[in-house]
C-alpha cells in the first residue's frame, strides 16, 4: 500500500504539544534572564562605589578631608549613559575616579548621613581644589561619625522606579536605600 501526501508531516496535536513546550520554556527563561541582567547592572554600582570609597580614603589620608562629588551623569535610565566630568581639580577628578566606559547609575558623594535624595538623583555640590592647593567645600574627617555617603542611583528596567545603593565612610557594606528597598528585585 502506498502512502499519499496527506499522510506525511505532523498532526495538529503534535504541533500543539511542541508549541506548548516552547511556551513553558520561554516562560521560565525570560524572568531568569531579567534577574540576571538586573544583577549584572547592580554589580556595576557596587564595584564603582567600592572604587569611589578607595579614592575618598586615599584623598582623606593625604588632605584630612573627604571630597563631595556632584551627580554624574545627571540622567538615569535602562540604558547606559556617558560619564562626563570635564573639570579638573574638583569632585570625582580629585579622588581619581572615572569608570571604564558608560554607566547605568548616577553617582554622587554627599556630606553626612544618608538623607532624602532631593530632586531625584541630582546633587550639585563639588569639592574644589584651587590652583594654590587650598581645598573648598571639603568634609573634615571625624572618626566614629558618618562624614560622607556615596550614592549610586539608577532606573534599571525602565519602570521609573529608582534603585539606590549607598555606602558611608564608616562602613564597608553597600546597602539598598532606603533600607530594604528593591531587595526583591536584586
Amino acid at each position: 500500500m502506498r502512502k499519499s501526501h496527506l499522510d506525511e508531516g505532523f498532526t495538529l496535536v503534535e504541533l500543539m504539544i511542541v508549541i506548548a513546550v516552547i511556551a513553558v520554556l520561554v516562560a521560565i527563561a525570560i524572568p531568569q534572564y531579567r534577574k540576571f541582567m538586573l544583577r549584572a547592572k547592580t554589580t556595576e554600582a557596587k564595584m564603582n562605589i567600592g572604587a569611589i570609597a578607595t579614592g575618598e580614603e586615599a584623598f582623606a589620608a593625604e588632605h584630612g578631608l573627604y571630597v563631595q562629588c556632584r551627580s554624574n551623569p545627571n540622567v538615569v535610565g535602562p540604558t547606559k549613559h556617558p560619564w562626563r566630568d570635564p573639570r579638573p581639580r574638583r569632585g570625582f577628578n580629585l579622588i581619581g575616579f572615572k569608570p571604564a566606559g558608560d554607566v547605568y547609575f548616577s553617582y554622587a558623594v554627599r556630606r553626612g548621613n544618608p538623607g532624602p535624595i532631593h530632586g531625584g538623583i541630582r546633587y550639585r555640590r563639588n569639592t574644589v581644589m584651587r590652583r594654590n592647593g587650598k581645598i573648598r567645600r571639603g568634609v573634615p574627617v571625624r572618626e566614629g561619625s558618618v562624614d560622607i555617603t556615596i550614592y549610586a542611583t539608577g532606573d534599571l528596567n525602565g519602570d521609573h522606579n529608582l534603585a539606590t545603593f549607598i555606602r558611608t565612610d564608616e562602613s564597608t557594606e553597600i546597602l539598598p536605600y532606603p533600607a530594604g528597598a528593591g531587595v526583591s528585585e536584586f
